[in-house]
């Protein structure tokens, strides 16, 4: 039987193969999937186009605010969701949605991720109310201009959806901290082009801060040694990010 439910399920990516087939699979509730590819050199492409519904946009990535409201431009419908693909739609959170669906009260809904790291359920951290915007109407919301940690701004009421959302973003070590590094160089841009310059408060204070906070002020200590690698990575990240914000006034590379 057909589908007669219109919702458009977006993505953005790069390098997928491993999760595109999982990804689209657990979309089944939606009328059509768009995907905004960054050039994937790995079978991401020809997996996503073996499926019927999906359509996708090859563009060159310049920043993921960009990106994500390119693709929301190509949504035919008007209600949308947006999920990363390191994300997990349960079936709970799927039905949820469609149900949602049928007499929606706002224009966007918030959902609570459970954050999976090294293969354990990260509890702390500050990630204790990590609520994020998945479903909304595209009338009304677009991401702002951050280059990375973008915020979908919404205009109108919100709420939060029940059924949480398991966010696996742990392939590999390497992989997680080459991710930290892009974001990084991405929030260097970002204070490059606001003219702000780094000092060594930036440079000894605040990867000193970031790391105590998340550590211990925000309960890191009971994630255990994850706990610990994570705030270490993030620590180091915001050390990064003002090397990089340097490296940018000297020219160098």
């Amino acid at each position: 039987m057909e589908n007669t439910v219109k919702i458009t399920a977006l993505a953005i990516t790069l390098n997928e193969a491993h999760n595109i087939e999982g990804y689209i699979n657990s979309l089944w509730f939606a009328d059509e999937i768009v995907i905004v590819d960054s050039f994937s050199s790995d079978e991401t492409v020809a997996l996503a186009l073996k499926h019927e519904k999906v359509t996708v946009y090859q563009r060159v990535f310049d920043n993921f605010s960009a990106q994500k409201n390119f693709a929301i431009s190509k949504a035919k419908n008007d209600w949308v969701t947006f999920f990363d693909l390191d994300e997990e739609i349960t079936p709970s959170l799927a039905s949820e949605i469609l149900e949602t669906f049928k007499d929606p009260s706002s224009i966007a809904y918030f959902v609570k991720r459970d954050f999976y790291f090294m293969g354990k359920r990260i509890k702390y951290s500050g990630l204790q109310n990590d609520y994020i915007v998945r479903f909304f109407n595209k009338n009304h919301c677009s991401y702002n201009a951050n280059l990375v940690h973008e915020t979908l701004e919404t205009n109108g009421e919100t709420e939060n959806l029940k059924n949480t959302l398991p966010h696996h973003t742990y392939k590999s070590f390497d992989d997680y901290t080459a991710k930290m590094h892009q974001y990084s160089a991405l929030q260097a841009e970002m204070l490059y082009k606001k003219g702000k310059k780094p000092n060594y408060y930036h440079f000894l204070f605040r990867p000193f801060y970031r790391f105590w906070n998340q550590f211990i002020f925000r309960l890191g200590i009971l994630d255990g040694k994850e706990g610990f690698v994570l705030a270490y990575v993030s620590a180091f990240s915001v050390f990064k990010r003002y090397v990089n914000l340097w490296l940018l006034y000297r020219k160098i590379d």
